[in-house]
């Protein structure tokens, strides 16, 4: 007899719990309404153990509230980035209770409200990184990454950002997530000018883009295909791999990420860079030979050939690959810029020199002699500037550069024209 009564005395006490619970969610309700949502937090920390026993439809309930108690005061800018955090984890913890129970009432709203804490957490990062902040701004970008894992780009970004910040160990653990994820991120844009603003506008298929160009509300339709990141995924951990004195283990990285990726000359390019950091000159050059084999026509590829022949300081093979890509897309803006950038690194020895000199006879004429150099120089950069500036208006550090250029050469009408443009 005895057992039965402490039976139904522990029952007693689940239903006594039960109500408790049901009014302090009420409770934590109605205090978010009167916009005390510290209040709605107090309440329901309290009633925290409780929740463990309550049915499924109650625990949903209490985590929902939770989380939008927390919102808000994120939303409030109180302690934000905790706040967020703390919020997230609530309508997770939601999802799950209401998938495993096979009761949907509140997932819809919580996804909702993930994805809108998703987004917060993505513009703070933005900011935090203006600012310097790198370390808060990848923790923000994982954190994203980790409410909606099926957007890879944040965990690319994320680690990316670790590596700004110096953090090496951090970045390489979540390269080795985007190695393991087989991360590509290659995608198109389809791209048109918004006519009332001006700016360049995002559509996700040329069909919805191409539609609004006729409606008339965009013009000047253009689909821009971005290449894969897998390359430089693969490249950053090299790097920190070479860092760490791993440099075999670097090595092997990248040879095996070209067997699971053949047809990525973006990992060839990697693995070069790396040989041509470790001064394996002759592999270098072999690899490179493989990747135009591949690509004759590439012009991207060719420019990227130019780049990293340029960072070997070998200017003769980069002025090459940047004249070969230009034959091949000769509006190719960065090739002309980068072509002049290399003629005019010249002119800082010159112009140090110069500097240094007297008014004595000899020094006046070694200055003639430079500066006659420095005319060459600045020649030779000339019709790469104006090239790059007609094909990019807008550019006005181009434009600088060219102003420049004209008052060193004593272009006075160009200048003048220029100037007036601006």
């Amino acid at each position: 007899m005895k057992s039965k009564y402490v039976i139904l005395a522990s029952a007693l006490l689940i239903s006594v719990a039960t109500f408790a619970q049901k009014d302090q969610i009420k409770a934590a309700e109605k205090a978010i309404k009167g916009g005390n949502s510290q209040e709605a937090v107090n309440i329901l920390v309290a009633a925290e153990a409780a929740s463990a026993t309550a049915p499924d439809a109650e625990k949903a309930q209490f985590f929902f509230v939770k989380g939008n108690a927390y919102l808000d005061l994120a939303n409030k800018k109180v302690d934000t980035d905790k706040n967020l955090s703390l919020a997230a984890k609530a309508y997770q913890d939601l999802i799950s209770v209401e998938k495993a129970s096979g009761k949907i009432k509140f997932s819809t709203q919580a996804a909702a409200s993930i994805t809108d804490i998703k987004f917060k957490l993505i513009n703070s990062a933005i900011a935090d990184s203006k600012v310097d902040k790198h370390s808060d701004s990848a923790k923000k970008l994982y954190d994203a990454y980790l409410l909606d894992k099926k957007d890879t780009i944040n965990l690319y970004y994320a680690a990316s950002t670790y590596v700004n910040a110096k953090n090496y160990d951090e970045a390489l653990k979540l390269y080795e997530d985007l190695k393991t994820l087989n991360y590509s991120g290659k995608e198109t844009s389809y791209l048109a000018v918004n006519k009332l603003s001006g700016e360049e506008d995002l559509f996700t298929t040329a069909t919805e883009r191409d539609r609004m160009v006729k409606l008339g509300t965009h013009e000047k339709p253009r689909t821009e295909v971005i290449p894969s990141k897998r390359g430089e995924v693969y490249k950053n951990m090299a790097l920190i791999l070479v860092e760490k004195g791993k440099t075999e283990e670097a090595k092997k990285a990248i040879a095996a990420a070209r067997v699971a990726n053949p047809e990525d000359t973006s990992l060839i390019l990697t693995e070069a860079n790396l040989y041509l950091e470790t001064k394996d000159f002759d592999t270098y050059k072999k690899l490179i030979s493989e990747v135009l084999l591949k690509n004759p026509n590439d012009a991207d590829l060719i420019f990227n050939l130019g780049v990293i022949s340029y960072n070997a300081k070998n200017n003769a093979d980069a002025e090459k690959y940047y004249l070969q890509a230009i034959k091949i897309k000769p509006d190719y803006v960065n090739a002309y810029l980068n072509l002049a950038i290399m003629k005019l690194d010249a002119d800082k020895a010159l112009f140090e020199e110069m500097s240094k000199l007297g008014n004595s006879e000899k020094d006046n004429k070694r200055y003639a002699v430079l500066k006659k150099q420095r005319e060459v120089v600045f020649t030779s950069a000339l019709p790469y500037l104006e090239k790059a500036s007609e094909l990019d208006p807008k550019n006005t550090e181009v434009k600088n550069t060219l102003l420049g250029v004209y008052g060193a050469l004593e272009m006075t009408e160009k200048k003048k024209a220029l100037k007036a443009k601006m």
